[in-house]
């Protein structure tokens, strides 16, 4: 996917963030479909994913966002709540719109619904619990970019990204390295320098933490 250019190669910085978040650990549990990322298998049941392939589907997926010319046309999805911050600041940074909680049946079908949108493109965290938008976005030939763990359904699902999705520190650095790819890819960062927004910021913060520090 790469194609051998040296600037879309996976980087050691980038393999050690991966790695450190837990990004390439999958479940006990395996879909057949999904099989062709796993690496191997942990003596504990766990499934490892090959990040070099995991790698690979991100830059597909940064390249299929940075096609569409207008950026507010890419929907982005979490339902889970360790990925609605990583939705929103993906949002903010790359002009996608966030649909961050609970998803309203009809957003892409019922053109009556106050909330109706005809996005051209779907980015969701997780593609079981984000059943619902990627139902509809399959009625209304929306293609999907889904990031999906071992046992996650590939129905509907046009690129899957494999990764760990469940993991707090997994989801916000896989959401950080597509904003960081599709911004490179548009030419609004330099592939030279590091990007000077931290990871952390993607991360979930429970809100009773939050509390604690403003004190």
């Amino acid at each position: 996917m790469s194609g051998n250019l040296d600037a879309l190669a996976l980087k050691e910085e980038d393999v050690v963030k991966l790695l450190a978040s837990a990004s390439h650990q999958g479940s006990t549990n395996s879909d057949f479909q999904m099989l062709q990322y796993v690496h191997g298998r942990k003596p504990d049941g766990i499934h490892v994913i090959n990040v070099k392939k995991t790698w690979e589907k991100l830059l597909l997926a940064a390249r299929a966002i940075a096609a569409i010319e207008n950026p507010a046309e890419v929907c982005v999805i979490s339902a889970r709540p360790y990925g609605q911050r990583a939705v929103l600041k993906f949002a903010s940074a790359t002009g996608a719109t966030p649909i961050a909680g609970r998803f309203t049946p009809g957003t892409f079908t019922n053109q009556i619904q106050a909330a109706y949108r005809e996005p051209r493109l779907l980015v969701v965290t997780d593609p079981r619990i984000d059943h619902q938008p990627v139902t509809e976005a399959s009625y209304v030939n929306i293609p999907v970019i889904a990031f999906c763990n071992t046992d996650s359904p590939l129905r509907y699902v046009d690129i899957a990204i494999p990764c760990n999705n469940k993991g707090q520190m997994a989801i916000g650095t896989m959401w950080w390295f597509l904003a960081r790819e599709v911004l490179r890819l548009r030419g609004t960062i330099s592939r030279e320098h590091p990007w000077d927004v931290m990871v952390d910021l993607y991360f979930y913060r429970d809100p009773e933490e939050v509390e604690k520090e403003e004190k």
